[in-house]
């Protein structure tokens, strides 16, 4: 089967962003990119329709790539039925599924859309959910580093992560939560200075391990290891600000925990199976 990317897409701004976005690792990684337009069965009628026209939504969008990426391998795929179900199945045997955090269903006030949460919940394979509205033309903007979550020790996760710095030629920040032993946290009395500092050294001891053979295998990515002493969805937005991508393993931030990082977060979030 051959190797593509798959963006999912609606008549939405946010979802054109998605695509460029996708556009642009396509060409990064030197793969096609396959434009997907999901119709509902229940489609509206004809009069309701016009102008609108679904089956030509994902050709105006690759038209628009292509004006925009001259070098870009693109195509346009519509197809019938439910989004979520249609874009975890068409997902499965992607290198990649992007999405757009809200779609046209998206309401003010909410940051994730309904497809897009239950897609990131369930997908099979890596997926970037992107915020924002349709890019601007120019130049792309220059890299600001990867950052990835390091705390779950996921290989997939690591993996996709040191990859996606390696292309781009970034920095990559590795974010390691930890959190105070049960009694200490429980515990009515200040912690120890020097009981926090020797739980942290151990944390921080634990992240080197962990990246020691990501390091070797990737040796020209520069890393940058950071431990906190915060909750993931804080440490994972705060070290997110000015950053390209954040990666997470699925298993760190599952269910709720995923909706209320996607919500806070303003760059690109690759969501990685684990």
């Amino acid at each position: 089967m051959q190797r593509e990317i798959i963006t999912g897409v609606d008549r939405s701004a946010r979802s054109r962003a998605a695509a460029d976005w996708a556009a642009r690792e396509a060409l990064v990684r030197g793969l096609p990119l396959r434009v997907v337009h999901v119709v509902p069965p229940a489609s509206l009628d004809p009069v309701e329709q016009w102008p609108y026209r679904p089956e030509a939504v994902a050709d105006h969008v690759v038209a628009e790539l292509l004006a925009r990426h001259p070098a870009l391998r693109a195509h346009g795929d519509s197809i019938t039925g439910t989004p979520a179900q249609v874009l975890r199945a068409v997902g499965q045997d992607a290198e990649l599924l992007v999405l757009g955090l809200r779609g046209e269903d998206g309401r003010a006030g909410v940051a994730v859309g309904s497809t897009a949460g239950a897609v990131a919940a369930e997908s099979a394979g890596p997926m970037v959910l992107v915020p924002g509205a349709a890019p601007e033309d120019g130049p792309p903007l220059p890299s600001a580093g990867v950052t990835v979550d390091a705390r779950a020790h996921s290989t997939a996760a690591l993996g996709f992560a040191f990859e996606e710095a390696r292309l781009r030629g970034a920095r990559l920040h590795a974010v390691h939560t930890w959190t105070l032993p049960a009694e200490a946290a429980a515990s009515p009395f200040r912690v120890l200075e020097e009981d926090r500092a020797d739980w942290e050294d151990h944390e921080v001891q634990l992240l080197s391990d962990t990246l020691r053979p990501w390091r070797a295998k990737f040796p020209g990515v520069d890393v940058l290891e950071d431990v906190v002493l915060l909750p993931p969805v804080e440490a994972f937005a705060h070290a997110s600000a000015g950053a390209e991508l954040l990666v997470v393993a699925r298993r760190t931030v599952p269910g709720p925990m995923l909706l209320q990082l996607l919500e806070r977060l303003r760059c690109p979030v690759a969501v990685v199976p684990s």
